[in-house]
């Protein structure tokens, strides 16, 4: 099974199925043809993305890391990029391989896609468990 691994810190963090928590989809125009592989599969097409710290007000709901210490703040780590689609169903995204050649603009005048989405990964710190959020932009 393909996994998507990266390191942070000293600290091999492992991106696969199992450890995927949920994939938040836009609630008003959802992406279809966008499922855990395919966000996986998106991740290995190139070698390195930058994870980032992030801070949110609630814990990862696998481990609970920072709960029992009463924590106002939990730390997570964040890469983002955008997918594509035309008629809500999935195209291609900014970090396909063929994404290099070709701009979302471009890819509008052709008439290949017609909407653009966000996409945010969340990994927890502690355990690596992961969740994909996916929200429209405005175009």
């Amino acid at each position: 099974m393909k996994a998507y691994k990266f390191v942070y810190n000293n600290k091999e963090y492992k991106l696969s199925e199992e450890n995927c928590s949920d994939i938040l989809n836009d609630e008003e125009h959802p992406v279809t043809g966008i499922e855990k592989t395919k966000i996986i599969e998106l991740l290995c097409q190139q070698e390195a993305h930058e994870f980032d710290i992030e801070y949110y007000d609630q814990p990862c709901q696998n481990c609970l890391a920072g709960v029992k210490e009463k924590s106002k703040y939990f730390k997570f780590l964040e890469y983002h990029f955008f997918i594509y689609t035309k008629k809500g169903k999935y195209v291609t995204s900014s970090i396909s391989n063929e994404a290099e050649e070709r701009t979302f603009n471009m890819l509008l005048k052709q008439g290949i896609v017609d909407n653009s989405y966000f996409v945010c990964v969340i990994a927890c710190v502690e355990c690596g468990d992961y969740s994909v959020e996916i929200s429209q932009c405005e175009v």
